[in-house]
């Protein structure tokens, strides 16, 4: 993995870019790429490369061109079949000088064109130029893994698009600036994830999994240049067209064998891999299946949260035990929580609602503490097999949404919303949103849960501001989803919203690359997720608790019986410590009663002062198991983690840490 960044000139006068604007850009992502740098200047475009070298170590450096030089690129990611592709090519004429995998991508492009998208098998970003026709190629991977953000500025007479695998790099040009997107606070309050393409700072586009750019400078407007083009989106069968799988033993086979194939090429490096281990049967068939690959055991990597009931620390080294690996524990606790939680949000650059990030980015940190660059991780799973609990809540009243003339499914959601202590939402939004998503699902509780918080939080002028654009019509939906299984539609959601905009993000590559970590995902692998798009519901959740049937079946085979079937912990870090006040004098203690003051909320102006003081309060005085507690907890996590971001990312002044800006100063005084 990598971090690339450029400027290219929009119109057809092929201007150089602005002196030092892109080795700016290349320094914010230092993180990113330590081991290497790599600029390529021409006319009307200057790229930039950091590299984490992992594949052709001395070989590798970018940008990487084809025979002639014509055909450049900068890349961020892994293309896992890289051998066999490099073979193929090899016969068509091509000639390799280098071996890595990025060379792959040039000579794709000069073999097929337009049409290599369904080549490219892996997790990648990455800009191509092919000089001979000045065409610039940006594209990003199908699940989401690797990020790419962009943004048009104006400068010496006209547009340029500038694009960096993070934001902050786009910042650092020194010709965007970080405003608020309050559309963007929206969905962080809806879905507490960003899924793209719209982010949290206005005029900053995420590129979203699946979809390209392609142009020719000065052939069009900005408008026209940029038109995003879809070459793949998450896609399952229509109703009635899934596999059943009848036979279940070839079924399981079948699944048994894609699975191991996706680990054993997410093995292929030129550094040793290790892997993120937590007591659940994702991970621990993972760790399990590369073990047999190797031919002996992988190092593992284990968060252990400090707080009863959330961790999973026994049951991850019962696994490391019985399959010989030698794991390592990394604490995370109230003191992490709380002192860490900046870094975390620098890292992801919004507002992250979920604390068991920070768990994440403290394995990533231990992981490069140990000498390691890459990890495999068992995320994905849970997203295409109904692995979260609600699937199963879903199941079993969700049919109360379709008694006729009877809609007990709206009366109980509204009932939830004033046990929660909030009005609910108009009719006339949520059934809109339901006709949007195909009916009502698993996630839609979910969120509805987390949206709550914006009628309790919000200031009334925002809600209103707000209230008539539902953040799911920014999400560009599949128009098939009508066609499919009902339950296929859940499964979408998930991997529309939750995975790219959260597992993948601040979760996932956000928090592993600021401490230089490349994390790689078996079950995202292309034949993986398409032999589960196309099973029926049955072999993803059968009746209502055998959730991940068809991969507890082959776990079965590697993995005791215990570990297998374990029911999944919703594993977050404890979040007692926003409702601590008065922590003390030191800055990274402090820093939550600071964003939190009526001064800091004023400042913002998004949320209601009296609002969340007496959240505050009110949270502070609820038991362990009070109605209605989660919903608050996630609702004041989002309120502080806001306020942080506003702090690091806007306008600074609401505590005494550093903002980001500050920082990298300081970074590029060193």
């Amino acid at each position: 993995m990598c971090g690339i960044a450029g400027m290219i000139d929009l119109t057809e006068k092929r201007r150089h870019a602005p002196r030092g604007a892109v080795a700016r850009m290349a320094r914010a992502i230092l993180h990113r790429g330590p081991d290497d740098d790599g600029f390529l200047d021409g006319p009307g475009h200057h790229l930039a490369n950091r590299r984490l070298s992992i594949v052709g170590l001395k070989d590798g450096k970018q940008p990487i061109g084809d025979e002639s030089g014509r055909i450049q690129v900068v890349f961020n990611g892994e293309f896992y079949d890289y051998p066999e592709k490099r073979v193929e090519l090899e016969g068509q004429g091509h000639t390799f000088r280098t071996h890595t995998d990025t060379e792959l991508i040039p000579h794709l492009w000069e073999q097929y064109g337009e049409r290599f998208w369904d080549l490219l098998k892996g997790q990648f970003a990455f800009c191509l130029h092919d000089a001979r026709t000045n065409t610039f190629v940006l594209g990003r991977d199908r699940a989401g893994i690797c990020p790419l953000f962009y943004a048009v500025a104006h400068h010496d007479g006209g547009p340029w698009l500038l694009f960096a695998s993070e934001a902050k790099a786009l910042f650092a040009s020194g010709f965007v600036a970080p405003k608020v997107n309050t559309q963007g606070i929206n969905h962080i309050f809806t879905f507490f994830a960003m899924p793209g393409p719209l982010t949290v700072f206005e005029g900053v586009t995420l590129l979203p999994p699946g979809q390209y750019l392609q142009f020719t400078p000065g052939s069009g407007s900005p408008e026209t240049l940029l038109t995003r083009k879809t070459y793949w989106r998450v896609n399952y069968p229509d109703q009635g067209d899934e596999e059943y799988g009848g036979d279940e033993k070839a079924t399981v086979d079948g699944f048994e064998a894609v699975l191991y194939s996706a680990v054993e090429r997410r093995l292929r490096a030129d550094v040793p891999v290790v892997s993120y281990l937590s007591g659940g049967v994702d991970s621990s068939l993972i760790v399990a299946m590369a073990c047999k690959a190797l031919g002996r055991p992988i190092p593992t990597f284990t968060v252990g949260v400090t707080q009863d009931g959330m961790n999973e620390e026994s049951e991850a080294l019962q696994t490391a035990k019985y399959l010989g690996c030698k794991p390592v524990i990394v604490k995370c606790g109230h003191d992490e929580l709380r002192t860490g939680y900046p870094d975390l949000i620098r890292a992801a650059e919004f507002p992250v609602i979920d604390t068991a990030c920070l768990g994440i980015q403290q394995l990533a940190r231990s992981v490069r503490a140990n000498g390691y660059k890459v990890a495999l991780t068992g995320e994905g799973a849970d997203e295409w097999l109904a692995g979260y609990p609600w699937f199963k809540i879903h199941r079993l009243i969700g049919w109360t949404d379709h008694v006729p003339l009877l809609p007990l499914g709206d009366l109980f959601r509204r009932a939830m919303a004033r046990l929660n202590g909030v009005k609910p939402y108009p009719r006339k939004y949520v059934h809109a949103v339901q006709k949007m998503v195909g009916g009502q699902n698993a996630w839609l509780n979910v969120y509805g849960l987390m949206s709550f918080n914006k009628l309790r939080f919000f200031k009334p002028e925002l809600m209103a501001e707000l209230l008539p654009r539902s953040p799911y019509a920014d999400l560009e939906l599949n128009p098939d989803l009508h066609r499919w299984h009902p339950f296929h539609r859940q499964m979408y959601l998930g991997a529309r919203i939750m995975l790219a905009g959260h597992l993948l993000s601040c979760k996932g590559d956000r928090v592993a690359m600021s401490h230089s970590v490349e994390t790689r995902y078996p079950f995202l692998d292309e034949a993986v997720t398409d032999a589960m798009a196309k099973l029926h519901p049955r072999w993803k959740l059968r009746g209502l608790l055998r959730d991940k049937f068809i991969e507890r079946a082959v776990a079965r085979r590697w993995l005791p019986a215990e570990t297998a079937n374990r029911r999944k912990l919703m594993f977050r870090a404890p979040m007692d410590s926003w409702i601590q006040q008065n922590a003390g004098t030191d800055p990274a203690e402090r820093w939550v009663d600071e964003v939190l003051s009526p001064e800091s909320l004023k400042a913002t102006n998004l949320f209601d002062v009296e609002a969340v003081q007496a959240g505050r309060t009110k949270l502070a005085a609820m038991g362990k198991r009070a109605i209605g507690k989660t919903g608050l907890e996630m609702g004041l996590t989002a309120v502080v983690a806001t306020q942080l971001w506003h702090h690091l990312y806007i306008n600074g002044g609401l505590c005494s840490l550093p903002t980001m800006r500050e920082t990298q100063m300081l970074a590029e005084a060193v």
